[in-house]
């Protein structure tokens, strides 16, 4: 996949693009991530990329012309744009599954209060958030989104159960888990998982996730019930426990 972004601030993606797995998937060619310097597009001969707003209020707006050929140089006319904006979209399962089946993408990070409406429009953006508050700009929500992203990518992880394996894409939160030592400040690992029955510990994992989600996420725990019919026998049992145990705590 390849993603190109476009910031005002390119030196903050260094984590993103050079450590850890998605740096290994960068050199390996899986992904191929571009960054894009607004401000060098800048026609002001002080390259400036912003300016007051029309109309008053606080803040600077991103100005139109170093966006739009920022964009024209990448291309951007034919691929997905996305804006990060605290009025878009809540990224997502869904959305996140989404654009990973894209074979490329391309991203405006904002900054200030934001960037001219027209540059929007005219590029037909999606406006994507990652979560109901304001950060400084957008590059720390486009890292967001290129990380959840490409963890869905083949060959980015190593293993191509392990993304959808996980919290929230099996549909529950993850169970607890446990490394050496044993024990350790009177602190013991759960037997179970040192027995070496691999069904119960399947169990285990199982009723902890159950737990986990209908304590703390019981909208996934409800959507969890209802889209999660066909269990095994011994899964339904640890189900129908764990929902006995919350119907007495009422």
């Amino acid at each position: 996949m390849k993603i190109d972004i476009l910031t005002l601030f390119p030196e903050m993606f260094s984590a993103v693009t050079e450590s850890s797995m998605l740096g290994r998937a960068c050199e390996k060619g899986i992904l191929d991530i571009r960054l894009t310097n607004i401000r060098d597009y800048s026609k002001d001969k002080h390259t400036k990329a912003d300016d007051y707003p029309f109309g008053g209020g606080v803040g600077m707006v991103m100005l139109p012309q170093p966006a739009f050929d920022a964009l024209e140089a990448v291309g951007a006319k034919n691929k997905k744009v996305i804006y990060m904006s605290p009025r878009g979209r809540i990224l997502d399962e869904k959305k996140i599954k989404e654009l990973a089946g894209e074979e490329e993408l391309v991203i405006l990070c904002g900054h200030y209060e934001g960037v001219d409406q027209r540059i929007l429009d005219y590029w037909d953006a999606e406006e994507i958030s990652i979560g109901d508050y304001i950060l400084t700009g957008g590059e720390l929500p486009a890292m967001v989104l290129v990380d959840s992203v490409a963890r869905l990518i083949p060959g980015v992880l190593g293993s191509g159960e392990s993304a959808l394996a996980e919290s929230i894409y099996s549909g529950l939160l993850e169970y607890p888990q446990y490394t050496k030592p044993r024990e350790y400040e009177g602190l013991a690992v759960p037997e179970v998982l040192v027995g070496g029955n691999h069904r119960l510990i399947h169990l285990w994992q199982f009723e902890k996730s159950l737990e986990l989600t209908m304590e703390r996420r019981p909208d996934l725990f409800e959507r969890f019930l209802s889209e999660h019919a066909q269990l095994e026998k011994d899964e339904k049992k640890v189900l129908e426990k764990v929902v006995s145990g919350k119907e007495r705590q009422k």
